[in-house]
C-alpha cells in the first residue's frame, strides 16, 4: 500500500464523513440487499450501529500511515466479530457493500483510481482480520 493510495482513501473519506449517517444507512441497505442472511447478526439500534461503523472506519483510515498501531486494532476487531458469528466469506460481501456505498456517496468523485485505492486498503485490512480469525480459531 503506497502513500498515493493512502492519500486517495483519506481524502475521499473526509468527503464521506460529512454524510456519515446517510453513508451508514446506505452501507447497511447495500449489505442486507447483497446477503439478507446477515441482517439477524445486527441487533439493537441500527443508527447507533451505523455511528460506530463510521467511527471505526474513520479511525482505521486515519491510522493508514501507522500500521504498527492499526494492525492490533484490526486483529482485536476480528476476534470480536468472530463472537458475532462473522465468517470469512462475509468479508467479501462487506467489501462489496462498502465500495458500492462509497460510489453512491461520492458520485463522480469516486473515480476508478479512488475505487482501486479503497479496494486495496480494504483488502489489506480484511486480510489482517481474516488471518487473526484463523489464528483465533486454530488456537
Amino acid at each position: 500500500m503506497n502513500q498515493h493510495t493512502v492519500t486517495l482513501v483519506q481524502d475521499s473519506w473526509k468527503q464521506v464523513a460529512t454524510i456519515a449517517p446517510q453513508a451508514a444507512a446506505l452501507f447497511y441497505q447495500n449489505l442486507f440487499a447483497a446477503d439478507p442472511s446477515l441482517k439477524p447478526m445486527f441487533r439493537g439500534d441500527m443508527t447507533e450501529q451505523g455511528r460506530k461503523l463510521m467511527q471505526m472506519i474513520g479511525a482505521a483510515v486515519g491510522k493508514l500511515n501507522d500500521l504498527d498501531n492499526l494492525v492490533p486494532v484490526l486483529q482485536g476487531l476480528a476476534v470480536r466479530h468472530d463472537g458475532y458469528g462473522v465468517k470469512e466469506s462475509h468479508y467479501q460481501t462487506v467489501g462489496a457493500a462498502l465500495l458500492k456505498t462509497l460510489g453512491q456517496g461520492l458520485g463522480d468523485r469516486f473515480t476508478s483510481e479512488t475505487r482501486d485505492a479503497w479496494a486495496t486498503v480494504y483488502g489489506v485490512m480484511s486480510n489482517v482480520m481474516i488471518t487473526a480469525s484463523r489464528t483465533t480459531v486454530a488456537a
